[in-house]
């Protein structure tokens, strides 16, 4: 037979173990409300956002469809300058590869401090594009029939194409999607494609990844505290499961 002081911690035992069994489905259900309430929002953009990038295909994203495609072009060594010393030509110069500009083919130097174009066929440095070229280049480059609104050569980076180094040739067509073509300053090349899905899929990009700065950082602070906080969200719904199942057995065992 248990003596008294046994009993009495027994007891004490007992109303403990129902005190917690009380208060561990309160804790579950206060921190599945508030951690719901903490990414919820958060929850939504991630699903909207993710509907645009699903629902719209990345090719149409990137301007293939308004963008001639490159085809590959034989081009014979006969006759052509000789690389090595049009390399040698420009300054810290680095690497050299064989390109075309219309119907032109080029060497294309570069180095850190910039590149350079060079006709291949003379090894005659070529001058850098003028707004009567990029347009040229432009219409050449572009499927659609917009007209080219504005043709200038900006200092100033838009977003857009962040990263690159200024100078570069922007021309900008009409039309509801907006496109804009950008050119090398120094070699007239192709350097990207934007346009008004491409912007909005930028944007959307953003607040998916919750990178509010330079929209490529994945692994941000922000970004792993609220995919934390979903997950302890999900874990806590499991929680108030798990003591939300034995209930419902009993109930059921009464009748």
């Amino acid at each position: 037979m248990a003596s008294r002081p046994q009993a009495v911690l027994a007891a004490v035992f007992s109303e403990e173990l129902s005190a917690l069994s009380v208060r561990f489905p309160l804790l579950a259900r206060r921190l599945h409300k508030w951690l719901g309430l903490f990414v919820a929002a958060q929850a939504v953009i991630w699903s909207l956002t993710g509907l645009y990038m699903t629902a719209i295909h990345i090719d149409i994203i990137h301007g293939d469809h308004f963008i001639r495609r490159a085809e590959p072009r034989p081009l014979a060594l006969d006759g052509l300058a000789d690389p090595v010393s049009l390399l040698g030509r420009l300054p810290d110069g680095s690497s050299l590869r064989t390109s075309f500009l219309l119907d032109r083919p080029v060497y294309v130097a570069s180095s850190p401090s910039g590149s350079a174009a060079f006709d291949a066929r003379t090894g005659e440095r070529l001058a850098a594009p003028d707004e009567a070229l990029v347009r040229t280049l432009a219409r050449y480059w572009y499927t659609g029939e917009e007209r080219i609104e504005a043709a200038r050569l900006i200092s100033d980076i838009p977003g857009e194409i962040r990263g690159r180094r200024p100078p570069v040739w922007q021309v900008d067509f009409s039309g509801w999607n907006s496109p804009t073509l950008y050119f090398s300053p120094e070699t007239g090349e192709l350097l990207a494609r934007r346009h008004n899905l491409w912007r909005g899929f930028d944007f959307l990009w953003m607040l998916h990844i919750m990178d509010y700065e330079t929209r490529d950082n994945v692994n941000n602070p922000l970004l792993r505290v609220f995919t934390w906080a979903a997950l302890l969200f999900a874990l806590s719904g499991l929680w108030l499961l798990a003591y939300s199942l034995p209930r419902r057995r009993r109930r059921k065992a009464r009748p």
